[in-house]
């Protein structure tokens, strides 16, 4: 392997551009059944006032709305009900503390209505309690309980369930409704379609019929069928023909369409047969009822499929306790989980579930954090340990003190991460919203085309022929299974990463990090454990070694970098006392300095020394063994004296080899940026494997770094875990953060890792291919169903064949593909990791010093 060596030039950070929208919202959609509906809604949001953007996902049922500037929800409301949907509503009752008189009721009122998402807020004086109707997914109860405390007053959610997921139970309610209305339908379809298809079929049927029935046959079907089309059907007909009166139709208006005008045509030729021309006095009442059944048994199948997309949501929302051991008045109380607020005092006992996230105030014990991390040993806690809600105690006790609860625990701030992944959109889907736009009104001028065609040119009846193959036109077409496509391979997806530890805080992520090329990984921290040691300290004459580690460390006691707290750690272990010190100053890239004991410490790379015009040339063959050995030279300058050479050694983390080598093995160019010198960073690289080096970057340069390695169309994703890292993962194509690491870091990634493990990066590429992957099978899927099926539902098979397809079977394959996208899009919850498991021992032989 060829190992590339670049030295970063002194770097310009460009001004991050400000950006000038305002808040994000999620708001639950009601009635969305294909793409055309998505399309729809989301124009209608777009031109509601103070929208910037809006984006409509078909799977979760939910627009993501951003506004320009204060967020004014009642436009959007209003906009998403005049093309004919409705925003989902919660309803959040909270107990109201401190009022005296109707102006308090006022003045809470007031309040609650100012928070965004917010449709209506009544409080009642007498019971003390708010009931406010909010938007789903718009605001959240901690909102609501601020705006209380904001106005001078206390509040408390009162929830039933702690655990409760709102969604899920929608989702439950509506396969329990299209369930019954599945089981009507189809009791009422067997008759009607026994009693037309078996007298086609069995000659010996058909006289029976006749001879029993006789012309209360067709009355017979058209009774059960009207009770079809008007009871179980009738959501159809609620929301196509407005829509088609709007000039809007959807895939509702397509089954309302097609069925009704099978059963309309029926209706004439049972009650006014004199009225059609001759021997075209045909009824199709089958045909209308078993395409309301056939239709339904597509929702149901595609509703219990969607809910199996969400199963991670489920999952992690599982993972959170109903209720929490809480010390009040001395007296140990077990309390809804919405009650425990920061800094109640927590008792855990072993084996169970810890509620939210504290800090442990008495006690220890091990904690498994692997629904977090996903390392599978239990972690020690003690005094002073910080744990997370929804983690498992192992064998001890212990008491902690709540430092986030409610929507600021770590678990739920990853349901909100996995919520709004799933809920994004992917750039593919661009072009399956040009399609859909046109596709409807497209398919019923296809289904007008071929009755025209049919009527004029076609054999008698000719009118028969016209209607059957205009209906199965209109039937076959399915905007369902296109607009299904994306969302459904998205919230799988990103779902089964959730379960590897893998976040994708943004959903386009998924497919931009299929194409990335280059991975730039930081070093310390990210490749590294991120606790460097002391390991080499040798003063020049004149000096005694344990004073100068005395004073260095005293001066990087003040410093936060790891490479201080090796030095501090080393000097302590030694039992030298520090001294205060004055005067401490940083200087990103250099080192630092202070005034120790009246004394002038200055700490720092070569390049400080050299800045204070200081000949480090005695240590010259030091420097070139420490870099050999792949450690970093640092040295200690008193009195503007040079007094020592310090190295120190920060270990490889056990699973990087691992982790470079899957990333060679999926076909990416790894490359590692530094604030190393060269020689450093090229020892380093050796030994693990790294492709190219980008040494000596300041903590500013990294964005050029990452720039320089994009030239030439190369795709970068950028790995770290720093405050420092943060420009260069907003400015990769694809920023990724140890989930480890700084919430600076965090916020500005797309992709956070949750535990320090790289084998994450492999994972989360290996599976942005498999969903991209899996997406593209949808959409050809989608598209090639329609351009294959409208035409031979046209009949133009006819002329060579003599094939027609009944609108039946037409009913049945549309349904069935709405389902096999579904399924298809299940299959990625299936997706294995690339590399799995803890390292094993001869992965890695020894530590590599680095830092």
């Amino acid at each position: 392997m060829e190992l590339q060596t670049v030295n970063a030039v002194t770097p310009h950070t460009p001004a991050d551009p400000v950006s000038a929208l305002g808040s994000t919202i999620q708001i639950g959609i009601e009635g969305m059944t294909c793409a055309s509906c998505v399309r729809r809604v989301e124009k209608a949001i777009a031109s509601a006032p103070g929208v910037a953007r809006a984006s409509v996902n078909l799977a979760t049922q939910r627009a993501e709305v951003t506004f320009s500037g204060k967020p004014e929800l009642a436009p959007v409301l209003a906009a998403v009900s005049a093309v004919g949907y409705e925003a989902r509503a919660d309803t959040i009752e909270l107990a109201i503390e401190g009022m005296t008189c109707a102006s308090c009721v006022a003045r809470i009122e007031k309040a609650l209505k100012k928070v965004p998402g917010v449709a209506e807020a009544n409080v009642n004086l007498a019971t003390e309690r708010a009931t406010v109707r909010i938007v789903t997914g718009a605001a959240e109860a901690d909102a609501l309980e601020k705006a209380v405390a904001a106005a001078g007053y206390g509040a408390r959610q009162i929830l039933p369930d702690a655990g409760e997921d709102r969604e899920r139970d929608g989702r439950e309610t509506e396969i329990r409704v299209l369930g019954r209305s599945l089981a009507l339908a189809a009791l009422l379809t067997l008759p009607v379609f026994t009693l037309e298809m078996g007298s086609h079929l069995v000659p010996a049927f058909h006289h029976w019929v006749m001879m029993t029935l006789g012309d209360w046959n067709w009355r017979l079907q058209f009774v059960l069928t009207t009770i079809v089309l008007f009871g179980p059907g009738l959501r159809f007909f609620r929301k196509g023909m407005p829509a088609l009166l709007r000039g809007a139709p959807d895939m509702n208006a397509l089954v309302a369409l097609g069925s009704g005008a099978a059963w309309a045509y029926s209706i004439v030729a049972t009650f006014l047969p004199g009225v059609l021309p001759a021997g075209t006095a045909n009824v199709y009442y089958e045909a209308a009822a078993v395409i309301v059944t056939l239709i339904l048994l597509g929702r149901t199948l595609e509703a219990r499929a969607k809910g199996r997309t969400s199963e991670a949501i489920k999952k992690l929302v599982g993972l959170q306790p109903k209720t929490a051991r809480v010390v009040k008045n001395g007296i140990t109380v077990d309390v809804p989980l919405a009650e425990v607020r920061v800094g109640d005092m927590v008792m855990v006992r072993p084996g169970e579930k810890i509620a939210v996230d504290g800090e442990i105030v008495g006690g220890s014990s091990f904690v498994d954090e692997s629904m977090m991390t996903g390392e599978p040993l239990p972690v020690a806690k003690g005094l002073g340990a910080e744990v997370v809600g929804g983690t498992i105690n192992s064998t001890g006790s212990f008491s902690f003190r709540a430092t986030k609860v409610g929507s600021a625990t770590l678990l739920a701030q990853i349901i909100r991460m996995v919520e709004a992944a799933q809920g994004s959109k992917l750039p593919i889907q661009a072009l399956v919203d040009k399609v859909t736009a046109w596709f409807v009104p497209a398919v019923i001028a296809a289904a007008l085309l071929t009755f025209g065609a049919w009527l004029f040119l076609g054999p008698e009846p000719a009118l028969s022929f016209a209607l059957v193959n205009a209906v199965a036109v209109l039937i076959i077409a399915c905007p369902c299974a296109m607009g299904l496509a994306t969302p459904t391979s998205i919230m799988v997806g990103t779902g089964r990463a959730a379960e590897m530890g893998v976040l994708f805080r943004k959903g386009e992520a998924l497919q931009t990090l299929r194409d990335a090329t280059v991975i730039a990984l930081d070093k310390t921290g990210t490749l590294t454990e991120g606790r460097p040691e002391l390991t080499d300290f040798v003063v020049t004459d004149g000096f005694v070694e344990a004073d100068v580690l005395r004073l260095v460390g005293s001066v990087e006691a003040r410093s936060e970098h790891p490479v201080a707290e090796a030095i501090v750690r080393a000097a302590e272990r030694r039992g030298l006392v520090l001294a205060d010190i004055k005067d401490f100053e940083a200087v990103p890239g250099f080192g630092v300095s202070a005034a120790v004991e009246g004394r002038k410490l200055e700490i720092g790379a070569d390049r400080l020394m050299t800045r204070l015009g200081l000949d480090i040339s005695m240590f010259a063959s030091a420097a070139a063994r420490l870099g050999d050995e792949g450690k970093t030279p640092l040295y200690a300058a008193i009195d503007g004296r040079l007094a020592a050479i310090i190295a120190v050694a920060d270990p490889i983390k056990a699973s990087t080899p691992a982790a470079i080598a899957a990333l060679h093995a999926l076909g990416l160019k790894v490359a590692m940026v530094t604030g190393d010198n060269r020689r450093t960073a090229e020892a380093i690289g050796r030994r693990i494997g790294i492709d190219e080096i980008v040494a000596e970057v300041l903590p500013d340069g990294k964005v050029d770094a990452v720039k320089r390695l994009g030239q030439h169309g190369a795709r970068v994703a950028f790995v770290g875990d720093g405050i420092n890292d943060a420009p260069a993962l907003a400015a990769a194509d694809v920023g990724i953060a140890i989930g480890t690491g700084t919430d600076i870091a965090i916020e500005s990634a797309d992709v956070v890792l949750m535990s320090g493990d790289l084998r994450g990066v492999a994972n989360a590429i290996a599976l942005s291919k498999a969903t991209i992957r899996n997406i593209g099978q949808n959409l050809f899927w989608a598209f090639a169903y329609n351009i294959a099926l409208i035409p031979v539902a046209a009949g133009v098979l006819y002329p060579f064949s003599g094939t027609l397809l009944s609108p039946m079977l037409a009913a049945g394959a549309m349904a069935l593909s709405s389902v096999f996208v579904l399924t298809n899009a299940l299959r990625v919850r299936r997706f294995q990791p690339p590399i799995d498991g803890r390292p094993r021992a001869d992965q890695f032989s020894g530590p590599v010093p680095v830092i």
